[in-house]
This record gives structure tokens, sequence and C-alpha cells, in this order.
């Protein structure tokens, strides 16, 4: 079997078997080609690694400018080729367990105030058709705290208007159900009844946003169009930000953490964590402001 056939079949047993999403399994294939092209120039067979061959490599990567974020999603890679190659008598254990992840520092997001959300999506042209596409569309990112991904593979049978209420299929193949506004409720309301139809010219689409040809919008055409926003607008920012503003906003509001949790789709309540700092920053930046 060559290299390249090994890459494949590993990456086909990270979506079956490993439950992976199609762009964690491209990140984790990548990594693992990387690591056996070391292999390759050492001479090591991959039944013949060892604990010290995999300290050696990390240490190369380690020396060669890596980010943490880079090297802790190498050694996740290489765990999981660990597990594959013990499920294939390749190793007798997964020797990459016993490699320690290095911390990552956590950066905190970025965040919109609610004027400067306003400012943007009101430099949307609702005159033309894929005006308001994208009225929509960025209105229910932000009023939903929606991914990216998760905003471009939302169908239109996971669309509840009477209960105001979408299905959202996140990272993992969870599900979550996300309640929006009336406001998303007009905006979205105008799209699919005046614009949707034109876009798709009667054909059964399943995403409900399409771009002009009538297919399901992509990532690219949804940061294209966030990015001619943001130089009309003159707000830095990115489409994941309505996502962190979203958050937020919530908890300044008022909302408990555990609810925020659950609209975003976090795992871990720790990762929701970090936007209760931003909210203190604010809170401080209040106080130097006033007091």
């Amino acid at each position: 079997m060559t290299s390249d056939e090994f890459l494949n079949h590993f990456y086909s047993d990270l979506i079956l078997v490993g439950r992976k999403s199609e762009l964690t399994a491209l990140t984790y294939k990548i990594s693992t080609k990387e690591f056996f092209d070391f292999l390759a120039k050492q001479r090591i067979k991959l039944r013949d690694v060892s604990v010290n061959d995999l300290i050696s490599y990390f240490t190369m990567r380690r020396t060669a400018e890596c980010t943490e974020y880079t090297l802790a999603k190498d050694i996740s890679a290489i765990r999981s080729l660990g597990d594959y190659l013990v499920r294939k008598n390749y190793w007798e254990e997964n020797y990459a367990l016993l490699l320690d992840k290095p911390k990552i520092t956590k950066n905190i997001p970025g965040v919109l105030s609610v004027e400067e959300v306003d400012t943007l999506l009101s430099c949307i042209d609702v005159s033309t058709e894929l005006g308001k596409r994208d009225d929509a569309l960025f209105e229910l990112i932000y009023s939903c705290g929606l991914r990216i991904s998760e905003a471009c593979t939302l169908t239109v049978a996971n669309l509840h208007l009477d209960e105001m209420l979408i299905l959202v299929h996140g990272k993992g193949d969870k599900e979550r159900i996300v309640p929006f506004g009336n406001r998303a409720l007009q905006k979205l309301l105008i799209y699919i009844q005046e614009v949707r139809p034109v876009l798709t010219k009667g054909k059964n689409v399943a995403e409900l946003f399409v771009n002009y040809r009538g297919e399901g919008i992509s990532r690219k055409g949804v940061w294209k169009k966030f990015k001619e926003l943001e130089v009309k607008s003159g707000i830095k920012a990115k489409v994941h930000t309505l996502r962190h503003s979203f958050a937020t906003h919530l908890l300044s509001g008022g909302a408990d953490l555990r609810s925020v949790q659950e609209l975003l789709g976090h795992t871990d309540l720790s990762t929701t964590t970090i936007y209760t700092h931003i909210t203190d920053n604010q809170l401080e930046q209040a106080h130097e402001k006033y007091f």
C-alpha cells in the first residue's frame, strides 16, 4: 500500500469510525502526511516508530516556530493515527497518547457593539435580490450565533417559521434548537417569498440560502459578501465576530452561562466562559470612562 493510499484509508476511517467532520478529517490527513514525510527523510518505518521518534518530530516542529495551536492540532492528529494503527495491528499501543499537548493561550475574541452590528447590517443593499438574501443570512447568523458552516448547511426543512426556531447541525453532527426574533423573521419571509424562488428557478434545493445559480451558498461566498460589508461600513470584523457578539450581548443582557452554552452548541462550558472575560473587560472600560 502506498503512502497516499494509506492516508486515504485513514481519512475515511476518521469520518466513518471516528465520526470526525470532513474538515477535521482533512486537517488530520494533512498533519499525518507531514509526519510521514519526516519518517521518510529519517528512514524510519511506520511499524518501527518509537516514543523518541515522536518526541524528535514534535521538537523539530517546535523549532520550526509552529504555534501552540498548530502543535496541539498535530498531536491530536497523530493520536488519532495511533488509534488507527493499533486497530490495524501496526502498533502495539498508541505511543502518541504519552505526548502532552501544549497549553494554548486563549485569546479573547473580538466583538462588536449592538450599534456596530446595526451599522454593519445596514450597509447591505436590500434593493437587489442578493442583497435581500444577505440581509436575511447575516441577520440569522447574528441573532442565532451561527457558525458559517451551520448557516451554509441550514436546510429549509429545519427552518420553522411559525415557532421561530431553527434546527442546527453543529460540530460533531450534534443538533441544537435555536430561536430567532421578529427582525430575523421579517427578513427571512422577504427572502423566502420574494427572492429564493427566483434564484432556484423552481428547482428543489435543500439548503435555505442559495447563490445566484440557485445552489447552496458556500463558505467562500459568505466570506466574500461579508468582506464587502466590512469595506462599506469601515468596521473591522469577520463573519465569526457576529457569533462572538451574539454570545457577549446575551451575557451582557443577563442570560445565564448554561443557556448561552446550549445556544452556541459548546460541548464544554469552559469554552463558553471566555465570553465572561469580554463582559468583564467592558465593565472595566466603562468604569474607567465614567469614574
